[in-house]
Order: structure tokens, then C-alpha cells, then sequence
């Protein structure tokens, strides 16, 4: 069912009501504080937090580019035909959706890292939390290829499609459009867990943030602008996400 557009400047009204009323319910409520703000203070930090943000942006990629190959294994692996490949990714996914990520962190940092000699915390931030969000990433895949109808892959065979064409040209275009929301909605996840890193020292944003706090005592004036830098990073993933989804839709 094809729905209608509001008009451009009915949108923009409308946004712009939004938007004056949640700023005008914080701006009371800032006020009923009294708070006294000291932005003087933090802004001298503005260089160390700038590059707390690009760590944390420069994490969150390569994260996402080492997690999503790693997801689609795992999703491979729990619907591979051989048992013990089955039993060991579904282990994996479980082992780690169930735990909190901030003992992961800790175990895998701390025992695993120094097993292995692993000392860099970046590297090893970073492949800790690929890890972690691979577990989610393959379940939103496992369930996207699942959801493709069973009546699609028959008529694949039908009409003769190799195996190989179908997962080309039917199963991978229909899951990536299944999965996309889902997809979106986990790699804007992944950005903010890259948060927890700072327990183990890796200067990303918050852990920038937790330093300027404790130099400043200024605590709303350090954490706003965290608040910030992350709706900087996942307000266009949201955007662009949107569009792509509507590019890969078709009418019903």
C-alpha cells in the first residue's frame, strides 16, 4: 500500500515543533537547577576530546568491517550441515549474547591478551568488541535467511538456478533487505559499546570525556558533548540506512 508524502513545508513545521518542545522541556529543567555551567573550563580539553572522537570513529570501523564477514560465518556455521561446526557456532553466538560485554573485556583483555602476549589495547579493543557484535550480527543474518519464503528457493530449482545463482541473485538481495534495519540498529550499538573499551584504557571519546570530568569537575560540561559526538556518529547512518531501504523496496 503506497503511502502518501506530506508536503516539504508541513514536514518542516512539524519538525520544528518537535524540536521546540523537547528543547524547551531541558531547558526548564536545566533551569530548576540552577546549574552553573563552566564550559571555559572544558573547552581548553577541545583537542583531547576531538581525538577521543576520532578514535572512537576509527574503532567503530574497523569493528564493523571485521565483525560483518565474522557474522556471516557464525550465521553460515549455525545452519552448516556438519554437527560439530553447528554446535560450535551456536555455543560461540550464545556464550556471547549472554554474558555482558564488559566481562568479555575484561577476561579477554586481561587472561586471553596476556596468554597470547596481546598488549596493544587499541588491537585488542578492537577485536574484542568484533567479536561481540559478530554474535548479534549473525543472528540478524541467520534470521534474514530464514525469512526468505521456502516457495522463492523452490521455484529457484525450478527454473534451473544453480545454488550458487540463487544465493547471488535471491537470497542475498532479499536478505540484505530484511536485515537492513536490524543492521543499522546494531552498528549504531556497536559505535556506543565501543564505550566500555575505556576499562581497559583505550582513549576513545568516553574514556576522553571520564578525564576531562575529573580535571574539571565539570560533569554535564563533559558528558553533553559526548552525548553529542555520538549523535554525530549515528544520526547519518540513520539517514543514509532510510534511504537505502527505500532504494531496495518495491511496491507490494
Amino acid at each position: 500500500m503506497k503511502t502518501l508524502r506530506p508536503h516539504p513545508l508541513l514536514t518542516a513545521l512539524s519538525l520544528f515543533l518537535v524540536l521546540s518542545l523537547l528543547g524547551g522541556f531541558f531547558a526548564i529543567a536545566f533551569q530548576s537547577l540552577h546549574w552553573e555551567w563552566r564550559w571555559d573550563a572544558v573547552w581548553a580539553y577541545r583537542e583531547k576530546f576531538f581525538y577521543g572522537w576520532c578514535t572512537t570513529l576509527l574503532l567503530g570501523s574497523a569493528t564493523l568491517l571485521l565483525s560483518i564477514p565474522l557474522g556471516l560465518v557464525l550465521a553460515a556455521g549455525r545452519i552448516a550441515g556438519w554437527l560439530p561446526i553447528r554446535q560450535f557456532c551456536t555455543l560461540l553466538v550464545e556464550l556471547i549474547r549472554g554474558t555482558p560485554l564488559l566481562v568479555q573485556i575484561l577476561v579477554l583483555f586481561y587472561i586471553v591478551g596476556s596468554a597470547l602476549g596481546l598488549q596493544n589495547r587499541l588491537l585488542a579493543g578492537t577485536l574484542i568488541l568484533a567479536l561481540f557484535e559478530a554474535a548479534y550480527f549473525s543472528e540478524i543474518f541467520r534470521g534474514a535467511w530464514l525469512s526468505i519464503p521456502q516457495s522463492l528457493l523452490t521455484s529457484s530449482r525450478a527454473i534451473g538456478l544453480t545454488p550458487t545463482c540463487t544465493f547471488h541473485h535471491i537470497i542475498t538481495p532479499l536478505g540484505l533487505r530484511n536485515s537492513l534495519p536490524a543492521l543499522a540498529g546494531q552498528t549504531a550499538s556497536l559505535l556506543k559499546d565501543s564505550s566500555l573499551l575505556s576499562v581497559i584504557a583505550v582513549t576513545e571519546v568516553t574514556h576522553v570525556a571520564q578525564e576531562i570530568n575529573a580535571f574539571t569537575y565539570g560533569t554535564l560540561e563533559s558528558y553533553l558533548p559526548l552525548a553529542l559526538a555520538y549523535l554525530v556518529l549515528t544520526a547519518p547512518l540513520a539517514f543514509f540506512t532510510r534511504r537505502w531501504e527505500k532504494s531496495l523496496a518495491y511496491a507490494n
